[in-house]
């Protein structure tokens, strides 16, 4: 399998900058109304770990996709009721990230970004499964995110929440410096 071709991997090789770190890197929400939090050239060096026993992976073929539709479509409020197919279409078309717990090679946290792999990027479909958290594993795993899309050279990341506001600011995340120059266009 060439670099520009397979499961999505190709198109990821594809936007990674040579030299780039690999595979190996290392969960966000949103709600009725959000709050828009930016990262705009994140210069923090001191990038928390994820706890003993857990690691990082950005590989999509190890995402476990029964598992992540299952958290969004019944779990996560911005995403309950997503149908499959919309959800296999999303991460085909995004940089995927997980966090893994070493023993047993469980899923137990996901991410997506979906990126021009030079400008702009948005961190979504953020989620640590509930018997995960409270460990770290979600401020480390943003974190973590955030310097992978470092080399990128992006020059803003930007998500909603609703409620975990505190777990991005500790990561560099802020509100928008001026929300009345942002727009949306929702579909029905």
């Amino acid at each position: 399998m060439s670099a520009s071709q397979g499961a999505r991997g190709g198109d990821i090789l594809r936007l990674r900058r040579v030299g780039a770190p690999s595979p190996h890197r290392p969960a966000v929400e949103n709600h009725s109304t959000p709050t828009f939090l930016a990262c705009k050239s994140p210069a923090m060096n001191d990038t928390p770990s994820l706890p003993d026993g857990y690691e990082f992976s950005a590989d999509t073929a190890r995402v476990d996709r029964d598992r992540t539709y299952n958290w969004l479509s019944t779990d996560a409020y911005w995403a309950k009721g997503r149908p499959r197919e919309q959800h296999e279409r999303a991460v085909e078309s995004s940089l995927n990230f997980g966090v893994y717990d070493t023993a047993s090679g469980d899923q137990v946290a996901y991410a997506r970004v979906v990126t021009d792999g030079a400008l702009f990027a948005w961190l979504c479909d953020v989620y640590v499964d509930p018997s995960a958290r409270g460990k770290g594993i979600g401020t480390a795993f943003i974190a973590a995110v955030r310097e992978e899309l470092r080399p990128f050279g992006v020059r803003r990341i930007l998500l909603a929440t609703h409620d975990a506001h505190g777990v991005y600011e500790k990561v560099g995340f802020k509100p928008l410096e001026r929300p009345d120059q942002w727009m949306a266009l929702y579909f029905a």
